[in-house]
């Protein structure tokens, strides 16, 4: 397939592409045709300074928008070849996509891009329903086929071990005022394209909770009443700390959460411990994990989640100036 991917190509792939999560809900992501090319770019204007100095998240982010662009143009029959970080003089462009071998989409591609639009957050407690094995080496497959690792946490001694380290890590961003501001800043308690609405947030957080909520102005809860007994954690990791591998990693996680989807399952994130250098340090050492974690997941079953919104694509599209 030589001509390239089309504009009416891209739109539509770019419809799935913004359905990716990321931090706050900032959408830090551009898509550009270019020769023919998609091309998938941060936006350094919605990094956040306070959470994400070093532009981590930002990459994550892009990596799951990435994967379900994949899954989007394999599913219309015109899958891409995906170089990663193709050009050094450009460090936000972080891949490109060219047309490959036409070919009929696999059954694991078209489950993959059906989980696309019913993939949320969930920041509510799950239900006591322990996840099967076969699905937790599902989750463990989906790591691995995108050059990943998941270490799940089983068991309450192994979750209230993780659950200090994020505890810390959450005591220290919360004595940031910077941190804390941010985080309002894209809290939004009226109807907005962007950010954490209040009615997607979980109940506010409790001194003897295992692990520690970004509550996003949800309800208080009655003081004393656990929030979850004993959560399933997995650690997502990769098996370096590159620009690369944190694209890579992005592109993981998504995977994964849309086959947790899949099997319908509910996801929230964690990101407290990654945001801690030496918290990230430290659930590596705990971990005994060659490689860096690039995000922790609360996995379970629970009542359905709620979509957050999302900007309109043509904010995020940037395409080739018609001739005059």
């Amino acid at each position: 397939m030589d001509i390239g991917y089309t504009e009416a190509q891209l739109r539509a792939a770019a419809v799935d592409a913004v359905r990716a999560p990321s931090l706050h809900n900032t959408q830090p992501w551009r898509l550009r045709l270019r020769d023919g090319g998609i091309e998938v770019l941060a936006d350094p204007t919605r990094r956040l300074p306070a959470t994400d100095p070093s532009g981590w998240g930002v990459r994550i982010a892009c990596g799951a928008a990435l994967f379900n662009l994949r899954m989007a143009l394999a599913v219309a029959a015109i899958p891409a070849r995906v170089r990663l970080r193709p050009d050094p003089a450009e460090p936000d462009l972080l891949a490109r996509l060219v047309p490959d071998t036409p070919r009929r989409p696999s059954l694991a591609e078209q489950s993959l891009y059906a989980a696309i639009p019913r993939r949320f957050s969930n920041r509510l407690p799950f239900w006591p329903d322990r996840v099967p094995a076969d699905v937790r080496w599902r989750l463990g497959e989906a790591a691995r086929a995108e050059q990943c690792w998941l270490e799940l946490l089983i068991g309450v001694s192994a979750v209230a071990a993780f659950g200090e380290i994020a505890r810390s890590a959450h005591r220290v961003l919360e004595r940031d005022p910077a941190y804390r501001a941010e985080s309002e800043r894209w809290l939004r308690r009226e109807p907005a394209p962007d950010g954490v609405p209040a009615s997607a947030g979980g109940p506010q957080g409790e001194p003897q909770d295992v692990l520690p909520t970004r509550g996003f102005g949800g309800r208080d809860r009655a003081a004393g009443r656990d929030f979850e007994p004993e959560p399933l954690v997995g650690v997502l990791g990769s098996f370096g700390n590159t620009a690369v591998d944190q694209v890579i990693a992005g592109q993981a996680l998504q995977r994964l959460l849309l086959v947790a989807t899949d099997a319908g399952l509910s996801v929230s994130m964690l990101s407290q411990p990654i945001e801690v250098p030496t918290a990230r340090e430290q659930l590596r050492l705990s971990l005994g994990r060659f490689g860096t974690p690039q995000m922790v997941l609360r996995i379970g079953y629970g009542q359905p989640g709620r979509p957050t919104p999302r900007r309109d694509v043509n904010e995020v599209l940037d395409l080739p100036a018609v001739p005059a």
